[in-house]
């Protein structure tokens, strides 16, 4: 049986994420890659995601920038269109983006552009 929190984690990681998103990281059979997405859904989306102390918008930008940091683009791509669920535009995001070149470094910086420019273009945006 599911925790409330996990299944408050799956509607909002649904909302952001989208369920193209979910079925392709619930559709393992890997019994250690499932619980591993159940843990993330539980507590990072569940407990953090789910807060109501920022708009889902701003909390969408704010994990692009921080990802950035850790120089995570596959990371990235998925987030950005969380971002996108969630109202940001693609000049928001890269404004991000931008903006994490000063305080990330250019490498960084250079690939969350990249991952930015591949996920407008699959989704008609440039």
């Amino acid at each position: 049986m599911k925790s409330a929190l996990y299944k408050k984690g799956m509607a909002t990681r649904t909302k952001v994420m989208g369920k193209k998103h979910i079925a392709k990281r619930h559709g393992s059979t890997d019994k250690f890659s499932l619980q591993q997405q159940a843990f993330v859904t539980e507590y990072a989306w569940g407990a953090f995601w789910s807060r109501k102390d920022l708009p889902l918008k701003i909390r969408s930008l704010v994990t692009l920038a921080m990802i950035t940091a850790l120089n995570r683009p596959d990371e990235i791509k998925g987030h950005i269109r969380g971002a996108l669920n969630n109202g940001a535009t693609p000049e928001e995001i890269m404004g991000v983006f931008h903006h994490a070149t000063v305080y990330c470094g250019f490498p960084a910086a250079n690939g969350a552009v990249r991952a930015g420019a591949e996920v407008f273009k699959e989704l008609g945006l440039i």
